[in-house]
């Protein structure tokens, strides 16, 4: 048996699955953001510990774990965890989502060895910038950094005692030569930092350590069990949904939004503002088009008018052709294709008439025209998607996926039931570095979204709707 352990935003998800890749169980345990000022994302490291020691509480409660022979990893990447020498925690965690260092992140960008190397424009989610911000506004923190993890790595350095992270997750630094796979000194360099304080480097489906002893007896574990290097969330998804070669991606609908696409070979383009970062397999790249807020910007919606997203959304039905009200979800900044941390949302359009169902309907919309703005973008580097798997808790609206599979003009295939999202594709992982055969097959189709042919105009209309208010919003900033 094999367990991934997926250490997300709003929670830490455990699945066990067998030898044929069969999920056994699964459990979950919550996790909470805070957001001392705007712009802000924060956690607590220790609450991923608590939260680790939950689900695994509750997964073998269900059933007995002393066969399990490998875990995998997966996290939320970006997040800057400081240690210090003796590994303490020195400060809450600044998450992938906060927007905070944004005038360091423009000032590495400004040094174009960044982009050269990484591939990236240097984000202010990304982890270096973070580092920057401390060190120019929390200087008695910034003098005692001894080691820098990002968040999954600090719970595989509770599970091993080592220090160690894998190519996906360290592409999203800002650190990484994501071309030769390893640190770049000399951009460690422009941090004040240098490899002591990076951890070691494997790949997604390699050792990384071994359990620790008093946490296998804790958990009921054998002694020895291996964990593997995992990957960041979105690479780890990928594994699980067995998209691993050139031309195969998904689209996923959570906290942020994802467009992810498989590569074979490192093919950058910071300019597009796509991410491209290593795979969580060896010889392996892929490229994304993130959004900062998806399923974040229905919840928003569902706190504001005090009603739960799956009541809102159910009083649409079939996607028809778009309204007259238009929503920019960009509620903390944008990445793909703005890279602009300061720009905020809108609704335009509003007027006596509006109800909930329109507000609903629009912020549906807002966030599968943010998808086809980085379906765009990836076109702009050469990559083409011809199909995509949905993925994320949002795919369960067949109303959303229907809106983006108009917006895309792409099927969009949904799986059947069953969770091959980011920890059963750390479980594969486990079962690699454990010397397992893994066939990375693509999980069955129970239906495909094909867009409607007789929308593509009113789709094609409002989305330069959507971009011209977005070009209005941005000229009333400057």
């Amino acid at each position: 048996m094999y367990i991934g352990l997926d250490l997300g935003t709003s929670g830490l998800k455990a699945v066990l699955v067998d030898a044929g890749q069969a999920v056994l169980a699964e459990a979950s345990a919550p996790l909470t953001v805070s957001r001392p000022q705007s712009g802000w994302s924060e956690q607590d490291p220790s609450a991923w510990i608590a939260a680790a020691d939950a689900a695994m509480a509750a997964l073998g409660a269900r059933i007995d774990l002393s066969a399990v022979k490998a875990i995998g990893l997966s996290g939320q990447m970006h997040g800057a965890t400081l240690l210090d020498a003796e590994d303490r925690v020195l400060r809450p965690c600044l998450l992938w989502n906060d927007t905070r260092a944004s005038q360091q992140a423009a000032a590495m960008d400004a040094d174009p060895r960044f982009r050269a190397i990484t591939g990236n424009i240097v984000f202010p989610g990304f982890t270096a910038p973070k580092v920057a911000w401390v060190q120019a506004n929390e200087p008695d923190i910034a003098g005692r950094i001894a080691r820098v993890l990002l968040p999954k790595d600090y719970l595989r350095l509770h599970l091993t005692g080592e220090a160690v992270s894998e190519m996906s997750d360290a592409a999203g630094t800002s650190w990484l030569d994501v071309g030769a796979r390893d640190w770049s000194d000399a951009l460690l360099d422009e941090t004040g930092l240098d490899r002591s304080a990076m951890p070691g480097l494997v790949e997604g489906s390699e050792p990384s350590g071994t359990l620790r002893d008093a946490l296998a007896a804790k958990w009921g574990l054998p002694k020895g069990v291996i964990v593997a290097g995992g990957g960041g969330d979105n690479a780890a998804t990928a594994v699980g949904l067995g998209v691993v070669a050139a031309g195969d991606g998904f689209v996923s609908l959570g906290t942020s939004g994802v467009l992810f696409a498989a590569c074979d070979a490192f093919q950058p383009d910071p300019a597009t503002a796509v991410h491209t970062f290593c795979h969580a397999l060896p010889g392996t790249w892929h490229q994304m088009g993130v959004i900062l807020a998806a399923t974040d910007a229905l919840n928003w919606l569902s706190r504001v008018l005090d009603r739960s997203p799956a009541a809102l959304t159910a009083e649409l039905g079939a996607p028809t052709a778009p309204g007259p009200v238009t929503f920019l979800p960009y509620l903390g900044g944008e990445r793909t294709p703005h890279n602009d941390a300061a720009i905020r949302g809108a609704f335009t359009g509003l007027e006596h008439a509006t109800d909930a169902a329109d507000l609903t309907r629009a912020v549906l919309d807002g966030v599968a025209f943010a998808f086809r703005d980085c379906l765009d973008a990836l076109a702009a580097t050469g990559t083409r998607l011809d199909r995509l798997i949905a993925a994320g808790g949002g795919s369960k609206s067949d109303t959303w996926v229907r809106t983006i599979a108009n917006a895309l003009d792409l099927p969009i295939d949904l799986p059947q039931a069953g969770d091959f999202g980011a920890a059963f594709g750390a479980a594969r992982l486990a079962m690699l570095a454990a010397g397992a055969d893994v066939e990375m097959t693509r999980p069955a189709i129970a239906a495909q979204v094909a867009p409607d042919d007789g929308l593509r105009g009113a789709y094609a209309e409002a989305q330069e709707r959507y971009r011209a208010t977005y070009r209005d919003l941005k000229g009333s900033k400057t």
